[in-house]
């Protein structure tokens, strides 16, 4: 059985250099996707989102741990993903563990379409129902963006 893949795409009215800043500056990413943000957008660096850096366990609600697999700025980044607390038990200690690749095209000047791919779904009921909590989240997280990014 395939994987199922998670696919969302948003247009951004920004550069596309701008576009790929929400995803690989920390304080942008605190805008509109985490509390809290360790990222190294290079090859073999961090990529750490924290929702509860409160929390004394950070595994909870985060992904710490996780590595940028491959990025060509601006055009697009790859990295590991992890579950929240809900789903940590089986979606983090799996190899590999789940993938999400985000694409940048720039349309314009002042437009960039935005894809994010998550991909690496196990085929089960428990990881059937994480993927339906990443896809809503995903698509949560888009409109905040959106919201953010496309004020006029």
């Amino acid at each position: 059985m395939p994987d199922k893949i998670i696919t969302v795409s948003t247009i951004l009215s920004c550069p596309i250099d701008s576009a790929f800043n929400y995803f690989a500056d920390n304080n942008l990413l605190t805008k509109w996707l985490t509390v809290k943000a360790d990222v190294e957008m290079k090859e073999g660096g961090k990529y750490e989102l924290f929702w509860t850096p409160e929390d004394p366990d950070l595994t909870n609600n985060s992904t710490l741990g996780c590595k940028v697999l491959a990025v060509d700025r601006p055009y697009y980044f790859n990295i590991e993903w992890k579950g929240n607390a809900e789903q940590k038990k089986f979606m983090n200690n799996v190899e590999p563990l789940t993938n999400v690749t985000v694409l940048f095209s720039q349309l314009d000047m002042l437009k960039t379409k935005v894809t994010l791919i998550h991909t690496g779904w196990r085929q089960d009921d428990k990881w059937e129902k994480g993927r339906q909590y990443f896809f809503n989240a995903w698509i949560s997280a888009f409109e905040q963006l959106e919201s953010i990014v496309n004020r006029t």
